[in-house]
């Protein structure tokens, strides 16, 4: 195994994050239109403009697949002697369906977005649209397992969940409407927004990841019963690694931070109707999201080769690197669509409605 395993595998946890930050806005956005939701008016432009984050979460998936063994642990032993890999393991497929498949949701997600814009002005793009909207769902749940098998489930050879899938993508899903929750709080608050959201999106938003809390909460913990009462110590052994030992603290941080700070906030009616109180909540469920599949990623390895996040310089360095990315390119989106003001306008606005 790679000495430099558990560096790689903040960086995986990274591409994961904008990932799905990526994938959740068009996703949402499809959802609320094929239910007619009205208030998908007030979020939608804003939700797609999360696929700026596309370019580069493919520079990071790259890099992943460039560093192979760094990346992959079962990498390492493809071509030891007596040592047999499933098919799945074939690096050479694994790289294909990791470029293609990026490539086609890409593809599929930009056309979303053209035709959401055409929908809005000329009535016969809206059958297509429609059409367009149906498919999204589908292909979030098929890319989205195959990245949950390719990056977390299949890291150790032989170790498999029939729900892993649904749990990796669903928790994604909740990160990015915690992620929603947030940027349109700060937004909101800085005076950049040039469309003003209604308070009561922040309720729909919190009601739906109370939602979404319960949904990853049920996954999690059937997955884990279905092994652990039908006696499969094999399966069960990933976990008790992660569970019990050097990574305990960050597997119980982010049960605590997506499960119990969200559900014990957000099922009392009058916190849901805080937005500064949701906001918080939604920092909770993306610190928990981002510890999650760390320790998912760098607990199929040997404890001797990753090490508690954020300890060392390249963690740090790596990570900052993605976030200032991630800023620069939803800012550059949102400029360009004018769905924010320039920071100077955004003040001179601040400054006259103090004034007022």
């Amino acid at each position: 195994m790679d000495d430099n395993f558990g560096s790689w595998s903040v960086l995986t946890a990274n591409f994961l994050m904008t990932l799905y930050i990526a994938l959740g806005g068009v996703t949402l956005a499809s959802v609320l239109h094929l239910i007619n939701g009205q208030w998908r008016f007030q979020v939608r432009d804003i939700a797609v403009a999360t696929a700026a984050l596309f370019p580069l979460a493919g520079v990071l998936l790259i890099i992943l697949l460039l560093n192979g063994e760094s990346t992959f642990v079962w990498l390492a032993t493809a071509h030891d002697e007596g040592v047999h890999l499933p098919g799945w393991h074939n690096y050479t497929f694994l790289v294909f369906r990791e470029v293609g498949g990026f490539i086609g949701i890409v593809a599929l997600y930009l056309m979303f977005i053209k035709y959401q814009r055409l929908s809005e002005t000329d009535e016969k793009y809206k059958r297509k649209f429609r059409n367009i909207a149906l498919l999204i769902p589908f292909a979030y749940f098929l890319y989205g397992t195959m990245i949950a098998w390719d990056f977390e489930m299949t890291m150790l050879p032989g170790w498999h969940s029939a729900n892993y899938g649904a749990y990796q993508f669903v928790s994604g899903f909740h990160m990015f409407l915690a992620f929603l929750v947030v940027l349109l709080y700060f937004l909101g608050r800085s005076g950049a927004l040039v469309k003003e959201i209604p308070i009561y999106i922040s309720n729909f938003l919190a009601q739906f990841m109370l939602a979404m809390t319960i949904l990853w909460t049920y996954l999690y913990f059937t997955q884990y019963l279905i092994m652990w009462y039908g006696r499969l110590p094999s399966n069960m052994d990933r976990f008790d690694a992660m569970m019990h030992n050097d990574l305990s603290v960050l597997w119980w941080s982010f049960l605590a931070f997506k499960f119990v700070i969200p559900f014990l906030t957000l099922v009392i009616t009058p916190n849901r109707h805080n937005p500064t109180t949701v906001m918080l909540v939604g920092c909770s469920i993306m610190l928990g999201f981002w510890l999650e599949r760390y320790t998912w990623i760098s607990g199929s390895g040997d404890p001797a080769f990753y090490h508690l996040p954020m300890t060392s310089f390249f963690d740090i360095i790596v990570t900052a690197l993605v976030i200032a990315a991630g800023f620069y390119s939803m800012k550059k989106v949102l400029l360009h669509y004018g769905l924010i003001r320039s920071k100077q306008d955004a003040i001179e606005k601040k400054s006259a409605e103090q004034s007022v």
